[in-house]
């Protein structure tokens, strides 16, 4: 943009394939208002060979990165060791944005754009973050925030903050960044560097786990709190279906009428455990069998 401000998402080929979370992400910003104009300044950083070749066939800013014998291909497992190594090598490549002068808004693949973002950001603010669940206050560090919404501007203070960050996988080696991110927001590091720190409001960008209820005012809405690439597929696909019926809306009624999501992924988490307890159950079977 004419700030220098880029939109950034991450893909790899598990969200990068048909009527996958990658088409859904695209088609959020058509039928969002006026977001389409959006799409001119999204870049799709890809993480392999297929989800880069996917993404030209959709989108005109793809961007591979280098990722030195990694595999990022299939879908990564919260918290496995893929999983980790990826949202790592993301805050280190977001770390190089900043470094070279460039403000981005960061969004995961599976955040439906249905309004302009920029309007409900705040200005004078290094690093603004939304959250799974939001307090009230903008500046309370009691926060929950999720690393997959911000807004960052490229200052010194900002890429001191991102380097401090990803070597603080260090300390903290089997937690996640956005876990890490809750560990060293009160850091005293931080505090003395003065980052000018804001928290989003789950009114305006919202989830699965507090959802943004007015639709009205909704900008976001992330499928977070919610486990698998089938579960956020479904959901998501209900999610824009709600928005569809809600902007044929006669522009009087909107106002009036209080439609509300019909979606809630909370009972992945169970249908995950159900599924992996199916898969042991298989497998144990399966090594019976073979003795």
């Amino acid at each position: 943009m004419k700030d220098k401000t880029v939109i950034i998402t991450t893909l790899n080929d598990a969200w990068a394939e048909p009527g996958s979370i990658f088409d859904l992400f695209l088609e959020s910003f058509r039928l969002g208002n006026q977001t389409k104009k959006f799409l001119n300044h999204l870049v799709v950083i890809t993480w392999d060979q297929k989800a880069h070749a996917r993404c030209l066939a959709l989108h005109k800013h793809c961007y591979q990165v280098e990722t030195k014998g990694d595999n990022f291909t299939g879908e990564a497992f919260f918290m496995t060791a893929d999983y980790l190594h990826m949202m790592w090598r993301r805050i280190e490549f977001l770390g190089t944005v900043l470094d070279m002068g460039y403000n981005f808004v960061f969004t995961d693949t599976d955040i439906m754009w249905l309004r302009d973002p920029f309007k409900q950001f705040y200005k004078d603010t290094d690093f603004q973050i939304a959250c799974d669940f939001f307090n009230g206050n903008s500046y309370d560090l009691n926060n929950h925030p999720n690393g997959g919404f911000n807004y960052v501007k490229s200052n010194k203070r900002t890429i001191l903050f991102y380097k401090f960050w990803f070597n603080s996988r260090n300390a903290y080696p089997k937690l996640h960044d956005q876990d890490v991110l809750n560990k060293i927001k009160k850091d005293s590091f931080v505090s003395n560097m003065k980052l000018k720190v804001r928290f989003l409001s789950t009114s305006y960008f919202g989830g699965f786990c507090q959802h943004a209820e007015d639709f009205n005012k909704v900008s976001t809405m992330h499928a977070n709190c919610c486990v698998g690439l089938e579960n956020k597929v479904n959901d998501l696909k209900i999610l824009l279906e709600d928005w569809k019926k809600y902007v044929a809306l006669p522009e009087s009624k909107k106002n009036q009428s209080h439609p509300s999501w019909s979606v809630s992924c909370r009972t992945s988490f169970e249908r995950a455990k159900q599924k992996k307890q199916k898969n042991k159950g298989r497998l144990r079977r399966a090594l019976v069998v073979t003795v």
